[in-house]
């Protein structure tokens, strides 16, 4: 696994910006020539995903926001994922409110959902968990930072415009990917719409004409120009 290992050594390292949108730049690259075939999918919590590579529990993934597909879950936007996240906000700006769940069998207001995914698409099973839940933080990511999310803790992400992550995700075994919705919401199928190759190298050449053109927050010019290289 010489990608995940380089590039969780990249994004735990300080000043490891420029290596890392460089290393995003190549793999872009070579979707948009076709020489990696790759399919770009549209998730429901309204993004689209480049599965980078997957394997033995770990993976790598682009996230790629526009500003005309909102987000569209047949639960809620408040998640937890079964593994442990890291990721690196490539441009624009990321917003992760982090949610405090309790148990309330009498009065709760969302059911606790348990999703289960596969290359098609996400199995939702309504269990029996009663919750309700309130904001405890939110936190601002822009260009350049490095934010985590440990598994099994309930957030919503939200992005203010356009915006590209590169997120590194390793599975903790025995815990699964979780939704809050509604108590009146049944077990049902979510389909995950794939794009077709071109629309897919389009995106690539999209996010890669974004990174070409926008420098982190803190201005330094080399950053982007190890990304043009």
């Amino acid at each position: 696994m010489p990608a995940y290992t380089r590039l969780r050594s990249l994004l735990t390292s300080a000043g490891a910006t420029a290596e890392v949108r460089a290393w995003v730049h190549d793999y872009l690259a070579d979707v948009a020539a076709g020489v990696v075939e790759v399919v770009a999918v549209r998730h429901p919590l309204g993004f689209t995903c480049f599965p980078v590579w997957r394997q033995e529990g770990r993976g790598i993934c682009l996230h790629v926001w526009s500003t005309d597909r909102p987000a569209a879950p047949t639960t809620s936007m408040v998640h937890a994922h079964s593994w442990n996240l890291v990721s690196h906000v490539l441009y624009g700006t990321v917003v992760n409110e982090i949610i405090d769940v309790s148990a309330d069998s009498d009065a709760g207001t969302h059911r606790v959902f348990e999703v289960r995914s596969d290359t098609d698409g996400d199995t939702v099973h309504a269990t029996r968990r009663s919750v309700r839940y309130r904001s405890r933080s939110r936190e601002v990511f822009r260009d350049g930072d490095v934010y985590t999310l440990p598994h099994s803790e309930f957030h919503v992400t939200d992005v203010l415009s356009a915006a590209a992550t590169i997120v590194l995700g390793e599975h903790i075994p025995g815990e699964l990917d979780l939704s809050l919705g509604d108590p009146g919401t049944t077990d049902h199928r979510v389909e995950r719409t794939p794009h077709s190759s071109q629309r897919t190298r389009e995106l690539a050449e999209a996010v890669l004409a974004r990174l070409r053109t926008d420098c982190p927050a803190n201005g330094l010019e080399e950053r982007c120009d190890t990304a043009n290289s």
